[in-house]
């Protein structure tokens, strides 16, 4: 497996993940205009268009070339999505993920708005809570942050 930038040719398959893993284990606890967001968010226009953003995007590709996981840095100081394909998880392949994107940090600290279900990974990858759990057009959030060493 490698880590590298995403490509415009990874955008199908980078969507793919991020719905199926959202769909196994986050969209059964949120209301159906949550799942309208992140389907949105997550739609291969929306990361076409957040490509021309400065956010980094990083996947995590098997040796035949398919897409594993994906990482989004947002500015810099904040993880905007971290997901990994469903038969893939608890694999490693989010820790190095987040491994790889954290330094690009520009900040010596970096935030996410963690889905519920993904709290105790953050916790175990070193993020600390942030305050409340929120909510913001259906998507309910832990904000959680970690600092970096730079």
């Amino acid at each position: 497996m490698i880590i590298r930038e995403m490509k415009e040719g990874d955008i199908e398959g980078v969507s793919r993940v991020c719905l199926d893993a959202f769909s196994d284990s986050v969209a059964g606890s949120l209301s159906d205009e949550g799942i309208a967001t992140f389907t949105a968010i997550a739609s291969p226009n929306a990361f076409a268009e957040r490509m021309k953003a400065v956010n980094r995007m990083l996947v995590a590709e098997d040796n035949n070339g398919e897409i594993l996981g994906v990482v989004e840095l947002k500015e810099g100081r904040h993880i905007a999505m971290l997901f990994v394909t469903p038969s893939q998880q608890k694999g490693g392949i989010g820790r190095r993920l987040l491994t790889a994107v954290l330094k690009y940090a520009r900040s010596e600290t970096v935030t996410v708005s963690a889905s519920l279900p993904s709290v105790p990974a953050y916790q175990k990858y070193g993020f600390k809570l942030a305050g409340d759990v929120g909510e913001l057009s259906g998507l309910v959030y832990q904000s959680m942050e970690i600092l970096i060493n730079q």
